[in-house]
């Protein structure tokens, strides 16, 4: 099928410029003005609507195997495409745990059978599986995940000769959650003691505090120095991270140093810890405990100026849905994690409309910067003979989040009740228009990430 978008706004590549769009075959066969007369099986008169390549988010937990109580992949990517999220890269904290090729394997099959987005897995590590994590395929995996904070089952890596080993040897780009265990176990104790069972919701940004990230994460970079690792940090929310990083900049499909040579560290921002602070926890509570923490207003600012001036790479979600059951219990009970695939774009669009960040760079943001740090073929920008992985949004609407709205199998959001001033109108995933005003195509699936290493 060929498909003719007209006279769209097309943001692309630090640009936003009038154009039509053709699309052939699950790919831009062409890009220009004046292309009305070119043959398609579907015309949209985009007059008016942006267009954007669909966005890319590298960190995901859909939940399958193993969770499917919280989520799967089907309803996951379901709610992402709503939100113009076009292809995701979901962790290993499943169960089981994805620590050997076969498990990782098993979840390109449940995708290839029930995701209407791209999707690609990370594998995992722990400190008892190196063999399977060498046996990794750099060309169809997006990286290695390395959970240096607790995570789910036997994930947290800790051993120091491990660490070592994994930083020393990596034949791809690791991803770390940094959280320093010990500070977070002391301040734990210290807090259960202070507070006993009746305890403030905002604690958890006292108890995953700046010191236990800053110590974790100056540990990662400083492992990636010595042995020259391909490191991403993943959901930066301090800004005493931010002095870790350099400033970065994308050209010719890659993220460079001043010098011009290759960004080795980079980093990711999440968009809750972009809108949401500490003072949200006196009305959403545990709606919004999280792991990092979200913390005191002054380091959304932070994240905010690192992202703009190059230091923090990328913008992505960590959604991680949990049932609103289990979200409800008490602060010690409830777990840690919140539902965002459906509303990044939104959050993103109105920051845009507020001014703190131009529609060019929330796109870079979110799009050819995640595909140059993962070096995603054919994917992330709007480019003749590229994947066409596309979204069209209005300005000029309005998306107000309810539960009847939402299509993450948990069905709640933090952004309940929040009115944002545009609206993702179409999707296309590699071609298929799979989201068109509130409807979904899902007789197309979504295709495995492939990449150029």
């Amino acid at each position: 099928m060929k498909t003719l978008i007209l006279n769209a706004l097309v943001v692309n590549e630090n640009t936003t410029k009038e154009s039509d769009v053709l699309i052939s075959d699950g790919r831009i066969l062409r890009i220009g003005k004046d292309l009305q007369h070119m043959e398609a099986d579907r015309i949209i008169d985009a007059k008016g609507l942006h267009l954007l390549p669909g966005v890319i988010d590298d960190q995901v937990h859909f939940r399958e195997p193993g969770l499917t109580h919280k989520a799967c992949i089907e309803s996951e990517a379901r709610a992402a495409v709503a939100g113009g999220v076009t292809s995701f890269m979901e962790m290993p904290n499943t169960v089981p745990n994805t620590l050997t090729q076969g498990l990782l394997e098993d979840k390109y099959e449940i995708a290839a059978r029930t995701s209407v987005a791209n999707y690609s897995f990370f594998m995992g590590a722990s400190n008892d599986n190196y063999d399977q994590v060498m046996k990794t395929d750099i060309s169809k995996i997006c990286g290695i995940k390395v959970f240096m904070g607790s995570s789910t089952g036997n994930m947290l890596v800790d051993a120091p000769e491990v660490l070592e080993k994994l930083f020393a040897n990596a034949p791809t780009l690791i991803a770390t959650h940094c959280e320093d265990e010990p500070t977070v176990r002391k301040r734990m104790e210290h807090f259960k003691e202070m507070y006993g069972d009746n305890v403030p919701y905002d604690i958890h940004a006292l108890i995953r505090n700046e010191e236990a990230c800053l110590t974790s994460s100056r540990f990662a970079s400083d492992l990636a120095r010595k042995h020259g690792t391909r490191l991403h940090i993943l959901h930066i929310s301090t800004g005493d991270e931010v002095s870790l990083f350099e400033i970065g900049t994308r050209k010719d499909g890659k993220i460079l140093r001043a010098d011009g040579s290759e960004k080795r560290i980079t980093s990711e921002a999440c968009v809750h810890h972009l809108w949401f602070d500490s003072e949200d926890y006196k009305t959403l509570g545990t709606k919004i405990k999280c792991n990092p923490a979200i913390k005191a207003p002054h380091h959304k600012a932070l994240i905010l100026q690192a992202l703009l001036d190059g230091r923090i790479d990328v913008i992505a979600t960590d959604h991680a849905p949990h049932t609103a059951t289990e979200k409800n219990q008490s602060y010690w009970q409830a777990p840690a994690g919140l539902p965002l695939v459906q509303h990044s774009l939104n959050v993103m669009l109105e920051m845009s409309r507020q001014g703190k960040i131009t529609l060019e760079t929330a796109v870079e943001k979110m799009t050819h910067a995640v595909a140059d740090c993962f070096q995603i073929a054919e994917r992330g920008y709007i480019r003749e003979g590229y994947w066409a992985d596309l979204v069209l949004v209005d300005l000029q609407a309005q998306t107000t989040v309810t539960a009847e709205s939402l299509h993450a199998q948990c069905g709640w959001s933090p952004f309940e009740e929040t009115t944002f001033q545009a609206a993702v109108t179409h999707t296309f995933v590699s071609g298929h228009l799979a989201y068109e005003n509130g409807r979904f195509d899902m007789s197309q699936k979504g295709k495995r990430l492939l990449f150029n290493r």
